[in-house]
């Protein structure tokens, strides 16, 4: 009921044939592909640049851990502060309707 309808692409009622042109080789010259493969240079780490990079990894873990936890405490320090100030005002407004 709601599938949209994709066109048809008409066929071609005629014949095509293209325009032939004298200075165009048949056949393109093609370069054969080179048998050996090129040297790919290696990646050596040193064991200082092992160190280094460890080290790296290590502190920006530990900083991300750090930002999510901050932000978990200021959810948590927040909802804690709503809580008691809706029972506050809960409070003050039940001892109105009593007096």
């Amino acid at each position: 009921m709601l599938r949209p309808k994709i066109p048809t692409n008409p066929l071609p009622t005629g014949i095509v044939t293209g325009t032939a042109r004298s200075d165009v080789p048949a056949m393109p010259h093609q370069t054969p592909a080179p048998t050996t493969a090129p040297a790919r240079s290696t990646v050596q780490l040193t064991p200082g640049a092992v160190v280094a990079v460890i080290g790296g990894g290590t502190a920006v873990v530990l900083v991300v851990g750090a930002v999510l936890v901050s932000m978990l405490l200021a959810v948590a320090v927040t909802a804690a502060s709503l809580a008691i100030s809706a029972l506050v005002i809960r409070s003050l407004v039940a001892s109105q309707n009593h007096r």
